[in-house]
């Protein structure tokens, strides 16, 4: 099993400190909703972690909560709530998208929030102070870069070129432009606590050090989070955490996921062009926007776009029926899961390759299908499908539909019944008729939208057999128009809603 850490810059061997992974992966700050990009990300680290668990780990996961900010404190000031009833509002939130999201959370997680830590980031200042690799000033306590001599190997830059690309900020409380914050000197209406050199608060790179340490030892085995996080954030976690315990390496795989975006630009809350989770989960199902993540490996850049996400509704509803069609049959099919498997693991064991692993269930599904018309049983077969979509936390549950107002598929078919009437031969209209019992379809009286589907989707299924392709195609758009979609399998016609 080989990942890419950012550290090395290439592929390694997966060899952890033992069978129990520990792993980190840096968390919100809750000051708005999340966005699909936020999103994207956490289903990256749910399926490394699912796929670690499928290969026999243990996995320890830590994950924290930045509840104090000055993101927070700005849209606290401007909403006039409390920063705490602002950062509780939308983890509360998070925590929602996460479980629609199907991401994986067990009671032995830890997901600490940086205002419950003060003691533990007071202890890892304390020490950076005591060794020289901090010092306290009017407007806080800053990291000595200078000090550490390979500051910037994550990033793969000297400290000079950063200085000059990042345009390094100096002050007179800073010794060099390049140090930064662990500990902020208190300002008037912002929350603090008490500390050694006075009121403050934590800066933002501190908290994850002082979590991490905390919570997974002085050696993580994996640390992940975005692209946009390696420099400065991760790069200052290596520098404070390893000048604190004197242990390296801090991390032994650095794990980063490429970033979503929505036309040229990465989507941020801060630039606003954003779409929550929530509004993408009120159009596809869950399963779906996990597809069209899956579909892209993680370390590469991703576009969002409803048409990426409608074919990748479409995906999921093929394996969701290749799972739970009729698999009952006389004779075994005779399906070589332990094939799939196999290329499904190989897939995942370099570097997660997931949109190989999605192709495997894929074709899977595809012999499943076949077999399956053919009247063998396949049920062994839809286990294994079944088991490896968990593995890439897809539930393959039918996802849930608003209601359907009925009238416009009744005035739909009161059309359509015309036109049977008027555009085709009539002696071919009444057989068509005769053969619908009209006030019953399928055992299901006529009195909802789902009904009137039913009857719809029947009457085109016969002007198909007639070839009267004109009709039936007109049929299908007008559905489309109200939402729903229609699509021809070997076991017939299925629709599906869009959300």
């Amino acid at each position: 099993m080989k990942v890419y850490n950012t550290l090395s810059a290439r592929k390694e061997e997966f060899l952890p400190q033992g069978d129990e992974v520990r792993m980190y992966v840096c968390g919100v700050t809750p000051y708005d909703e999340s966005h699909i990009g936020h999103g994207m990300s956490y289903i990256v680290f749910d399926v490394i972690r699912r796929y670690l668990q499928f290969r026999g780990y243990k996995v320890k996961y830590v994950q924290n909560i930045t509840d104090i900010d000055d993101k927070i404190i700005d849209r606290a000031n401007k909403l006039g709530i409390s920063t705490h009833e602002l950062a509780e509002k939308y983890t509360n939130s998070y925590f929602e998208d996460m479980d629609d999201l199907n991401i994986l959370v067990t009671e032995d997680d830890k997901y600490p929030r940086a205002t419950e830590e003060i003691p533990k980031i007071i202890e890892v200042i304390q020490g950076l102070v005591d060794k020289g690799y901090a010092y306290p000033a009017p407007g806080g306590v800053y990291f000595r870069v200078r000090n550490v001599t390979d500051y910037g190997k994550l990033s793969n830059r000297s400290l000079e070129s950063m200085m000059a690309a990042e345009n390094a900020i100096g002050s007179d409380d800073k010794e060099s432009p390049m140090d930064f914050a662990l500990w902020k000197a208190s300002k008037l209406g912002e929350p603090s606590w008490e500390s050694p050199w006075g009121k403050g608060r934590p800066g933002w790179h501190i908290e994850c050090s002082a979590m991490s340490l905390k919570y997974l030892g002085n050696t993580l085995d994996i640390h992940g989070g975005g692209q946009d996080l390696v420099f400065p954030h991760h790069e200052n976690e290596i520098a404070q955490s390893e000048s604190f315990t004197g242990t390296k390496p801090f991390v032994k795989y650095w794990l980063h996921n490429g970033l979503l975006q929505l036309g040229e630009d990465k989507m941020s809350k801060s630039l606003g062009n954003l779409i929550t989770i929530k509004e993408a989960l009120e159009k596809y199902s869950a399963d779906a926007i996990r597809i069209f993540v899956l579909s892209s490996y993680y370390r590469n850049p991703l576009t969002y776009s409803e048409e990426a996400l409608e074919a990748a509704e479409s995906g999921a509803e093929r394996l969701r029926q290749a799972v739970y069609g009729e698999g009952e049959g006389a004779i075994e099919g005779g399906i070589d899961i332990e094939s799939y498997r196999n290329r499904f693991t190989k897939a995942m064991d370099d570097d997660f390759g997931t949109p190989q692993a999605l192709a495997t269930l894929f074709d899977l599904a595809r012999e499943i299908n076949r077999l399956s018309d053919k009247g063998y049983s396949v049920v062994q077969a839809q286990h294994g499908l079944l088991e490896l979509a968990t593995v890439l936390g897809l539930t393959l549950k039918e996802p849930k539909k608003p209601a359907l107002n009925a009238l416009p598929f009744i005035q739909l078919w009161d059309s359509t019944h015309r036109q049977l009437m008027e555009a085709i031969p009539r002696q071919l209209a009444d057989n068509i008729i005769s053969k619908l019992v009209t006030d019953r379809i399928g055992g299901v009286a006529l009195d909802s939208a789902e009904s009137y589907i039913k009857l719809l989707i029947s009457v085109r299924n016969q002007l198909r057999e007639a070839k009267q392709w004109q009709l039936a195609d007109e049929i299908r758009v007008e559905l489309e128009k109200l939402r729903v979609y229609l699509e021809d399998t070997p076991r017939g016609t299925v629709w599906r809603q869009k959300r």
